[in-house]
């Protein structure tokens, strides 16, 4: 008898998106699925360790801009009073003209980003690709390729002078390389339970970063979910970019599928995974410290729900009380640049768009009590 024909894992994916993402976002769902199976948008994450001035004129010329400054100078202008005028193009409805009220959310300008993190991109509605890489005669490549909504996990980390930062599942380590661009870390520690994966965070720190420099990060293989057993309450700041469904590359690569069916009780766990994650890195966190979750998805189960969860967790069984940090000025900064959900309970929601295409990326803050 013949057998029948194998569905494509991206199939797969789209069907369970369908089924689930069509109730959770309703009518943007057409638009955001659209904008996931077309061709993704990337930004430029300019390497501090390179020429700067050069690398940065470069990307000018070809009409790219730098939406971490652009964002600053919005808040500035928003402080002083000023009009701001509203992005050029179409916004989605989730987002709000700048105002008076915004203004006055908005934190002091030191305390808004992590700061020193350069990441060029082109306009809305701009699809031009970026050029690859090029190295210095040290070797040294110019920019790194990236979702450039993934940099917004890194930026609300908030890394300040003399900050002990834990990167807990660091790999492939376009977000470790932008943690060591701001150059404010005392300690860095970079952990991936994949050692091929981390294999791979080492190739990215060799071409991006002077041995000097790759010398002060610590590189480990540690399963994160234990990693308080190593160093508990130690970390200024911790990143917990935990593994997930990772939206895009499920509907668009068969390579390494989380919806093939042979990972069905993988991707049944990643909910419980997520968690205990999420919970190491609070416990990693020192009192007063600060932890980041990401993933780059549009779940909810994934999203708000284990944030909620976690943090029931940290009070309940390791008595550490914890605040969920607002984080709605990254919609007043970034606006321009990305395409924010207004539908978060908790945390910020990058949604792809087909005139703005980075993400999913899910991002939320809390701080250690």
């Amino acid at each position: 008898a013949a057998t029948a024909p194998r569905v494509p894992s991206t199939a797969l994916a789209l069907q369970n998106f369908d089924m689930n993402y069509s109730l959770q976002l309703g009518e943007a769902w057409p638009s955001v699925r659209a904008s996931l199976l077309s061709e993704q948008k990337y930004g430029a994450l300019v390497n501090g360790f390179a020429d700067v001035e050069r690398v940065t004129q470069e990307l000018e010329l070809v009409n790219a801009a730098d939406f971490v400054s652009q964002g600053l100078q919005k808040a500035q202008r928003l402080q002083q009073g000023s009009v701001v005028e509203p992005a050029v193009g179409e916004q989605s409805a989730s987002q709000e003209a700048p105002s008076e009220r915004q203004a006055a959310k908005l934190p002091l300008p030191s305390a808004l980003v992590t700061p020193n993190v350069k990441c060029y991109t082109f306009p809305r509605g701009d699809i031009t690709r970026f050029r690859s890489a090029r190295p210095n005669v040290l070797g040294i490549l110019n920019y790194y390729l990236l979702d450039a909504a993934s940099l917004l996990p890194v930026l609300a980390l908030n890394i300040q002078p003399g900050d002990s930062v834990l990167d807990l599942c660091a790999a492939p380590g376009g977000k470790t390389l932008a943690i060591l661009q701001t150059g404010l870390c005392r300690h860095l520690a970079a952990n991936d339970i994949s050692i091929s994966r981390t294999k791979r965070l080492q190739q990215v720190l060799n071409s991006y970063v002077p041995k000097q420099v790759k010398e002060t990060v610590c590189i480990t293989s540690w399963d994160g979910r234990n990693w308080a057993e190593l160093e508990a309450g130690t970390f200024h700041k911790v990143l917990v970019d935990v593994p997930c469904t990772t939206d895009r590359h499920s509907v668009m690569e068969e390579d390494n599928n989380i919806f093939h069916k042979m990972r069905s009780k993988e991707r049944q766990m990643l909910p419980m995974l997520q968690l205990q994650l999420l919970v190491a890195g609070i416990l990693a966190t020192m009192p007063g410290g600060e932890v980041v979750y990401s993933t780059c998805s549009l779940s909810q189960l994934q999203n708000e729900y284990v944030m909620e969860r976690a943090i029931e967790i940290a009070q309940t069984e390791y008595n550490i009380g914890t605040h969920v940090q607002d984080l709605s000025y990254f919609r007043t900064l970034f606006q321009d640049t990305f395409s924010f959900s207004s539908d978060c309970r908790l945390g910020e929601l990058v949604l792809p768009h087909l005139t703005a295409n980075f993400g999913p990326m899910y991002f939320c803050k809390l701080r250690r009590v």
